[in-house]
C-alpha cells in the first residue's frame, strides 16, 4: 500500500506555513515534504513534526536566489563554493528535522551556454554532495523537471538522470521520479518505473496537465500506485500538486489509502 506525504509548499496554503503540519495530520497524513525550510529554525519545524507525529520525507537544498528566478545551483559553473555551503546548510537542517532524503536542484542553463561544461560541474558537485551526506545516512536525489514549468532547467529526462547517477557512482545518489514532469517530457511512465526503480529514491505525483489533484487529468494513478507497490518501492510518494480549491476538500482520492498508506 503506498504511503503519501503532503507537500506543504503547494498544499494547505489556506494556512500559515507552520500551521500546515497540523492541518495535514488532521487529514490523515503521516508524512510531509516541502521545498525549503530555511525561513525557519530547524527546531521550529521539528517541534511541529513532533507535535503531530509526522515524518519529514524530503526537502530541497538552498537553490540560490529563488526570488530572482534561480532554480538551483548544482550545475552552475563558478558557483561551486556556494553549492558546497548550501549542502552544509541543508545537512545541518536534516540532522535536526530527521529526513533522510535531500533534493539538490540542477539549475538553469542558457541557450548559449555549454551543456558539457554544466554537466561536468554537475557531476563533481553531486559527488561532493553525496559524500557529505553519506555520513549522516542521507540520500541525495536529483529531479528531471519539464521546461514548460521551468524553462531552461538543465535536467529534463529520466534516462539522463539515471546516467548521471551511474557516472557519479555514489550509492546514496538517486533520482526523484516526478510523475507530472515525466509525463509532460516523456510519457510512458509505467515502462520507465519498471526500468529505473532500483535507481529511484523518491516519487512525486500531480494531475497532468493542470498540476491539480491526481484524480484529474490524463494519468491513471490507481494503476501507477499498484505498479509502484509491485515494484517494491517503500518510500513516501510526495503529493506535489496545487489543489483546485480547498486542500482538504480535494482529498477524496486519498481516502482508499488513508488507513494503511500514509
Amino acid at each position: 500500500m503506498p504511503r503519501f506525504a503532503a507537500n506543504l509548499t503547494m498544499m494547505y496554503n489556506e494556512h500559515a506555513f507552520l500551521d500546515r503540519f497540523a492541518a495535514a495530520a488532521k487529514d490523515g497524513f503521516k508524512a510531509v515534504e516541502f521545498l525549503f525550510p530555511y525561513d525557519f529554525r530547524a527546531s521550529e519545524i521539528k517541534a511541529r513534526l513532533d507535535a503531530d507525529d509526522l515524518t519529514q520525507a524530503l526537502f530541497n537544498a538552498p537553490p540560490g536566489d529563488w526570488a530572482a528566478g534561480e532554480r538551483g545551483i548544482a550545475s552552475l559553473p563558478g558557483r561551486e563554493d556556494e553549492f558546497r555551503r548550501s549542502v552544509d546548510t541543508a545537512l545541518d537542517y536534516t540532522r535536526v528535522i530527521g529526513n533522510r532524503k535531500l533534493h539538490v536542484m540542477a539549475g538553469l542553463i542558457g541557450a548559449d551556454e555549454s551543456r558539457a561544461r554544466h554537466r561536468d560541474v554537475y557531476l563533481k558537485n553531486l559527488a561532493h554532495a553525496a559524500k557529505a551526506a553519506q555520513a549522516d545516512g542521507v540520500t541525495v536525489v536529483i529531479e528531471p523537471i519539464n521546461t514548460r514549468d521551468i524553462p531552461g532547467f538543465f535536467l529534463n529526462r529520466q534516462d539522463d538522470a539515471q546516467a548521471i547517477c551511474a557516472e557519479v557512482g555514489a550509492p546514496n545518489l538517486k533520482v526523484q521520479f516526478d510523475c507530472y514532469h515525466c509525463q509532460i517530457v516523456e510519457g510512458d511512465l509505467a515502462v520507465k518505473l519498471k526500468r529505473d526503480m532500483a535507481g529511484i529514491g523518491h516519487i512525486q505525483i500531480a494531475g497532468v496537465p493542470e498540476r491539480h489533484e491526481p484524480d484529474v487529468g490524463e494519468l491513471n494513478y490507481p494503476y501507477l500506485f499498484d505498479l509502484i507497490d509491485s515494484l517494491g518501492y517503500d518510500g513516501y510518494i510526495g503529493c506535489e500538486y496545487r489543489p483546485r480549491a480547498g486542500t482538504s476538500a480535494g482529498l477524496g482520492w486519498l481516502e482508499p489509502y488513508l488507513h494503511n498508506a500514509c
